[in-house]
Order: C-alpha cells, then sequence, then structure tokens
C-alpha cells in the first residue's frame, strides 16, 4: 500500500507567525486583522524562552514568536487573532498597557454576547489580586495575568501580548474555545506536571462556562466588530 503524501500545507500557528511577521516587515499602512483557528497542536513561545526552545522536544511544532510573554498551546481548543495597526493610528498611540484595553474588552463582550460572564482585567483590578495569582505558571501565557486580558468567573479564558516598531503595532491573543491540554505543553517543554494542574484550575474555556458554546459562531461576531472598530480602513481577512 503507498503512503499517503504528507500535506505541504504549513500548520496554522506557523502560518500565523509568517502574518504576524510580515505585517512589522515594512510600515503598516492600514488596520488589519486575522482570525486563526488550529487544526492540530502547536507550542508558540514569547520572544525572550529560547531556553524552553532549547529542551523542547519533537513531539509537536515549537515556535518562536515576535511578541513577548509566555508559552501558549495552540489547537483545535483556541482562537487566535492578529491585529495590525499603523504607528500613529488612535488605537496604538495610546500606550503600552492602555493599547489593550479595546481588544480585551472586545473580546469579553463577544463572549458575553455567547453566554459567558467574562470581563477585561483592569489595572487597578489586577492590583488588587494577590502577588501569586498574577503569576501562577511564570513561563506559560495563560499561567499569569496582565491588565485587560480577560476573566470568566476569576479564572482566565483569554490572553495577550503585542509587539511595537517604528513600522507599526501588532497585538495578538489566544480565546480557549475548549478545555486546553496543558499537560502536553508541559511533558513537551520538559517542565512540571504540577504545572499543568495549575494551569487547568485557573484558566477556563467558553466550553466549560456554557454548554454548547458555539466557537464558530463566537469567531464570526469577533470578525465583525473587529471589524467594525477598524474600519473604514480594516483590511479584512
Amino acid at each position: 500500500m503507498t503512503a499517503p503524501l504528507p500535506s505541504l500545507t504549513p500548520p496554522e500557528a506557523v502560518r500565523e507567525q509568517l502574518w504576524n511577521e510580515q505585517q512589522l516587515a515594512q510600515p503598516v499602512a492600514v488596520p488589519g486583522f486575522r482570525l486563526w483557528r488550529y487544526r492540530e497542536p502547536a507550542i508558540v513561545l514569547g520572544c525572550s524562552q529560547r531556553r524552553l526552545l532549547a529542551q523542547a522536544d519533537a513531539r509537536m511544532p515549537v515556535l518562536l514568536r515576535q511578541s513577548g510573554g509566555g508559552a501558549v498551546l495552540t489547537g483545535p481548543w483556541m482562537l487566535g487573532l492578529s491585529v495590525a495597526l499603523p504607528p500613529d493610528h488612535p488605537l496604538a498611540r495610546q500606550g503600552l498597557v492602555a493599547s489593550y484595553r479595546w481588544l480585551g474588552e472586545a473580546l469579553a463582550q463577544v463572549l458575553r454576547q455567547g453566554g459567558v460572564d467574562a470581563q477585561a482585567l483592569a489595572p487597578e483590578a489586577l492590583r488588587a489580586m494577590p502577588a501569586a495569582q498574577h503569576t501562577a505558571v511564570d513561563w506559560a501565557c495563560f499561567g499569569g495575568l496582565s491588565p485587560w486580558e480577560v476573566l470568566a468567573g476569576g479564572r482566565k479564558i483569554a490572553g495577550l501580548a503585542q509587539v511595537r516598531r517604528a513600522s507599526g503595532v501588532l497585538l495578538v491573543g489566544g480565546v480557549l474555545l475548549q478545555p486546553s491540554p496543558w499537560r502536553l505543553m508541559c511533558e513537551a517543554l520538559g517542565c512540571a506536571a504540577a504545572d499543568a494542574r495549575t494551569l487547568a484550575d485557573t484558566t477556563i474555556s467558553a466550553g466549560e462556562a456554557v454548554p454548547h458554546f458555539d466557537g464558530h459562531a463566537y469567531a464570526l461576531r469577533l470578525e465583525r466588530v473587529l471589524a467594525a472598530t477598524l474600519e473604514p480602513e480594516a483590511s479584512l481577512p
């Protein structure tokens, strides 16, 4: 029997990182965004996590992104998003932390429309939390909290990161639509099994918050909200 030929289409996580890199390779003229759905698992590390990249095994793709932050486990359970803004765009001129606000609030708004009681985490609310809750698992994106990321029932459901260059600003994020198999990431990176349990305890997916959550409908609603926010010049996927 002839073995099937391997797919020549790169994994969605690879396509995502290529798209992100291309946006800031030259000046961003108009806002643009993309949503990402992943057919297979991949780990995307923050730009300062080369140590984890060196110790990762080969059971799944492990990529290094331009933005900071911690490791992300992408897969069918997650919706990813990328937004590229010109450097002089009003949403980009607000500063490092404030630039997250509109996006975190948009993610939370659309989750609420799907029945999830989600809120973007304001800086003052974050400061009021115990310090240990800020970095429960310090090497993982979903193991810590930053301003304007999204919580549901006090547990993290969406994470954000950004890259700022003279050519423009790139905002990226991930929303947990279904439970994430954190053990896969911990094993692939040689991290403690206890970290997987902590991630499971401190995160929540939309599917856990609301039975029969419709991830496809969420993506469509989010696409409309992003387009409306970035109009009249938004570049649609």
